[in-house]
């Protein structure tokens, strides 16, 4: 038996047939998860299609596949046809037809690996962003006292930029204790 789901931020809703007394709302939270499994078992639901909407079917759709249930994610680009007022008792109903028809096709979902994969890779990149960030803020308040370290090396936070800096931070104002804080590989060269 198939059965469709509609998510939304509060509440979920599950239509089990085309009959409007049947459909059920749920809350969104683990225990309200279970409680949804609990009722579909008991109306012999096999498989299930719900429509990716944000990342609020991702919790679900891993907890009902833990469950045991055949789970599909939907696309809302294959759900739109609903006519009239649209409300979500209403699109849980056109998507458990549609389901029902054998009309919809899952979307494409990472494994569990290349999903941890990827969480990992976007983390790093977003670390990399907010890491250039505050190193271009750097930059603009050591020029503002007209301290243009970034005149006399390549990288402000590379090992010699954070020896300057760290110098700098403890009092030191001789340029050429600084600049003898450089490692030559790094100096850029001065026009003369």
């Amino acid at each position: 038996m198939q059965l469709a789901l509609t998510l939304a931020q509060k509440t979920h809703w599950v239509a089990v047939d085309q009959n409007l007394g049947n459909v059920r709302e749920f809350g969104v939270y683990t225990k309200d998860h279970q409680r949804m499994i609990n009722y579909l078992k008991s109306h012999q639901i096999t498989s299930i299609a719900m429509e990716s909407t944000g990342s609020y079917w991702q919790t679900l759709f891993h907890a009902l596949q833990k469950a045991g249930f055949e789970v599909i994610l939907v696309q809302g680009n294959q759900t739109r046809n609903v006519q009239g007022k649209k409300t979500d008792i209403l699109d849980c109903m056109w998507i458990q037809k549609l389901h029902a028809l054998g009309l919809l096709s899952s979307s494409f979902l990472l494994s569990d690996y290349l999903q941890t994969l990827r969480t990992h890779y976007s983390h790093r990149e977003h670390l990399v962003e907010q890491t250039a960030m505050y190193i271009n803020k750097m930059q603009k308040a050591l020029r503002l006292m007209n301290i243009r370290l970034d005149v006399a090396i390549r990288d402000l936070a590379g090992k010699s930029g954070r020896a300057i800096l760290d110098a700098i931070l403890a009092g030191h104002r001789d340029p050429n204790y600084l600049a003898s804080l450089a490692h030559f590989r790094v100096k850029k060269a001065l026009k003369k």
